[in-house]
């Protein structure tokens, strides 16, 4: 029998305390254990003394918004985030991927598609099973990126990535030197991710593997193909 230490731990953060006690219900039901929060405040006194798998996180709350709360959260966590949104434009999206939101749905939305996400999120997080081989590690200056633990460390000090970060490097890391396009990167970090937000992604990434994003030295644009990682 599965025991609750076994289960993923979710945190959902909305100040909306019916939607809160819902989604703990449904998601219990489904196999997670369920802490719930209905401000960022309370969130990171949650996140102070526990660890969780995955943040549902509501955009609109009062005070600290969940974009706010995402942003500084990317900080120091690479927890994976799933927002929780009214607003239903593209700007919106792309606003909360480049806090580091991993998906997004919108409001009002079906549980069972709520369901999905979670478990595809959590999916693309989790570290590939040991294979019994040597791990490749692709270095590329000062950083070093293990594919198959999806961890990157510079000099030894581990960075956080979000989950579709470790899915963009991984893929451009298993092309090392090879030009990859948008829609090639697309389907490497799934979830319905457009070639738009690919771009975003990538700003993010040069932010953190950049000695200076605004002339990348390793994550190289290919122009009208996409994108190459090089160890130069």
């Amino acid at each position: 029998m599965e025991t609750g230490g076994d289960k993923p731990h979710i945190l959902v953060v909305d100040d909306d305390t019916r939607l809160r006690e819902l989604l703990k219900s449904f998601l219990s039901r489904n196999g997670f254990r369920v802490s719930t929060a209905k401000s960022a405040a309370e969130a990171r006194q949650h996140l102070d003394a526990l660890d969780f798998d995955l943040i549902v996180l509501d955009v609109m709350m009062p005070g600290e918004t969940g974009l706010e709360f995402a942003g500084e959260l990317r900080r120091t966590d690479d927890v994976p985030i799933l927002m929780l949104t009214a607003m239903g434009e593209s700007k919106d999206r792309i606003a909360g991927l480049e806090k580091g939101v991993d998906d997004y749905l919108g409001k009002p939305f079906e549980p069972r598609e709520l369901l999905l996400r979670i478990q595809n999120v959590l999916r693309r997080s989790r570290p590939a099973e040991p294979t019994g081989e040597v791990l490749r590690l692709v270095t590329f200056g000062p950083m070093q990126f293990d594919t198959e633990l999806g961890e990157l460390t510079q000099k030894g000090k581990r960075v956080p990535l979000t989950d579709a970060e470790i899915a963009l490097l991984r893929a451009l890391a298993g092309h090392l030197g090879q030009v990859l396009s948008r829609e090639a990167l697309c389907k490497s970090v799934g979830s319905e991710v457009n070639e738009r937000a690919i771009d975003v992604q990538v700003t993010r990434l040069r932010r953190k593997i950049e000695p200076d994003p605004g002339f990348p030295r390793y994550l190289r644009t290919v122009r009208g193909q996409g994108y190459r990682l090089v160890d130069a």
